[in-house]
């Protein structure tokens, strides 16, 4: 699968430039909380080949407490549910520390996600990879930045 990249411009010599490719992700740290094995490490692998520095997975309640407390992570991709419980109070303490996120998930049409963050990017699942990498840079990058409604 291959992905556009962001692209930035070094001269190297007086008269010439060279176009230098910059994975989407870029340096990232990135917060995976997908409770489906095969799912998260297919995530993982993904943002890894795009640059991610880190990725930290959490897969069951107890994972993720212990990922919150420890944080160093710049952003999050978030399944809705886990384990069968919700992740919106997990969203709602990223929200308040400054740190964003996407939903990956089945259930992209909840309305409780929406009433919470009438602007959250939610990456609706089956999805391409394509559209989680695009997703997850922008909200990284700011421009799609989401807080609590």
């Amino acid at each position: 699968m291959q992905l556009s990249h962001a692209s930035r411009t070094a001269p190297d010599s007086p008269g010439r430039s060279t176009t230098l490719k910059i994975p989407l992700l870029s340096g990232l740290r990135l917060l995976i909380v997908e409770d489906e094995f095969l799912i998260a490490m297919d995530v993982e692998q993904l943002c890894l080949e795009h640059g991610a520095a880190a990725t930290i997975v959490a897969g069951s309640a107890a994972e993720l407490s212990e990922r919150m407390a420890g944080g160093g992570f710049d952003a999050a991709i978030l399944d809705v549910m886990v384990e069968g419980r919700s992740t919106l109070d997990v969203a709602r303490s990223l929200a308040e520390r400054g740190i964003p996120f996407v939903f990956a998930t089945g259930h992209s049409d909840r309305p409780d996600v929406f009433a919470a963050f009438p602007g959250v990017r939610i990456v609706g699942k089956p999805y391409a990879g394509e559209e989680l990498v695009e997703a997850v840079a922008a909200v990284a990058r700011g421009s799609g930045r989401m807080t609590p409604g």
